[in-house]
């Protein structure tokens, strides 16, 4: 029943980002004078479709759901009838060739634009972006950041959710250099802003690796005070196997002082097959314990530690001063998604690049598994979360589709400029040694991404 729901997730969101990109070039294909042959969704065998009989174009839905493609009339593919010629797109003029390629691309960075428009415009309660906690040894604490003050930009840039942070640090992924954080202080003596350095190494690299941005730079929003005493016990855990009992209150875990219940789940889950000695307090005697977290894996892959152990439920009280609701005009709405998009464009081109200079791993390449996991797991959480998921997966075909290698629509592209500066097309062998080198590309990285996904399911 879970894949079956995974695949009709991926299904459900990925689905339309195709066929909106095919869209793309098909309209502006048949806007440029050229005759579409066949419109599928999918590659492969056809499963079904039609057959119009205004136009005779073929629409179809095809068995592999890995894409799409608009096959149109080319002299290159097969003979062309001398008074359909002017309908050839191998006839057509560079720049019409540009702007069809172009269309499905273009199509993808709309529909982001739109989708997180929308998403602006939807007013929020979210957490103020005042620093709930500074974790010991990271950036943060290495710069002293003070608890209460709010975060006010990142390296220069403006910021005003957890989210705009969280992106603006991972941007920061695999580099050794400051990180120039903004606060401003809202207590009753001072209203001033004040910027600090924070030096990261390999950022969320090595031992962070598989932490979130906020967690590996180590300043968090609030979190509720909540004690750490073992409300139940799952059976088959490690804690009920290794002696804790429910009503339990963990006072320590490593000879770290455990505070709160968010303090000790944060150990536990970074500590995986890891032997863990655990102080609590039961009937007012301090009791020892030795308990291993087993080893699970989270949607994306990433290791993570459980023991079994829930907390007794408690009212959960946000303090208003924590509190920030979140509101934009349709003017200030699309601008500000324009520049999400912006932002988020660069930094997935940034990430290729680190890839390949290796400041960070070739483990970051995810496939259409992750990819159906991540649509799956936002389903789960809010419809919200499920437009913010197309809009993140219609940017990264967008950029993916416009890097300038043969087969893919960039590669196109760059065949079609220097058709239009040379005044004639590239020789036939030039090009397809260009798609047979861009095939291999592709198969490289679908092979690696797709290996990656697998090697995080076990």
């Amino acid at each position: 029943m879970t894949f079956l729901l995974t695949l009709l997730a991926a299904i459900f969101v990925l689905g339309p980002l195709i066929a909106l990109h095919e869209w793309g070039h098909y309209i502006v294909a048949r806007l440029c004078g050229v005759k579409v042959l066949t419109y599928s969704i999918g590659f492969g065998p056809k499963l079904f479709g039609w057959t119009s009989k205004k136009s005779s174009i073929d629409y179809r839905i095809s068995a592999l759901p890995l894409g799409g493609y608009v096959k149109m009339l080319d002299e290159r593919e097969g003979e062309v009838a001398k008074d359909e010629l002017h309908l050839a797109f191998n006839r057509q003029h560079p720049l019409k060739k540009i702007a069809i390629v172009a269309a499905g691309p273009i199509m993808n960075f709309v529909i982001a634009i739109a989708l997180f428009w929308v998403l602006f415009m939807t007013p929020s309660e979210q957490l103020a972006t005042k620093i709930g906690q500074v974790l010991p040894d990271t950036p943060a604490a290495i710069a002293q950041l003070p608890v209460g003050d709010k975060i006010v930009a990142i390296d220069g840039h403006e910021v005003q959710t957890w989210e705009g942070i969280n992106y603006r640090l991972a941007g920061r992924m695999g580099e050794t250099d400051n990180v120039s954080i903004t606060l401003k202080s809202e207590s009753q003596t001072s209203n001033a802003t004040k910027t600090y350095q924070a030096p990261v190494k390999t950022f969320m690299q090595g031992t962070s690796q598989g932490k979130d941005a906020l967690t590996s730079f180590g300043m968090l929003p609030w979190q509720p005070d909540i004690e750490p005493i073992v409300g139940d016990l799952s059976a088959d855990g490690a804690a009920s196997r290794q002696g804790l009992k429910v009503g339990d209150r963990i006072t320590a875990i490593n000879d770290t002082e455990i505070k709160d219940w968010i303090s000790a789940t944060r150990i536990i889950r970074d500590n995986p097959e890891t032997l863990l000695n655990f102080m609590v307090l039961r009937d007012g005697k301090s009791v020892q314990l030795q308990i291993m977290p087993q080893g699970k894996k989270d949607n994306l892959g990433n290791d993570f530690g459980q023991i079994g152990a829930m907390v007794a439920q408690s009212e959960i009280v946000i303090p208003d001063a924590y509190k920030a609701t979140v509101v934009y005009g349709p003017g200030e709405s699309l601008v500000k998604s324009f520049e999400k998009t912006e932002q988020l464009a660069v930094m997935t081109v940034s990430s290729m690049g680190k890839m390949l200079s290796g400041m960070i791993g070739l483990d970051n390449l995810s496939g259409p598994i992750t990819i159906a996991k991540v649509a799956k797991q936002s389903f789960d959480i809010s419809w919200q979360m499920v437009l913010s998921t197309a809009a993140l997966i219609s940017l990264s075909l967008a950029v993916l589709n416009l890097l300038p290698i043969p087969v893919l629509d960039g590669g196109h592209i760059v065949y079609y400029l220097i058709e239009l500066i040379r005044g004639k097309p590239l020789s036939e062998g030039i090009q397809m040694a260009g798609l047979n080198i861009g095939l291999l590309l592709l198969a490289g990285f679908m092979v690696l991404a797709i290996g990656n996904d697998i090697s995080r399911l076990f």
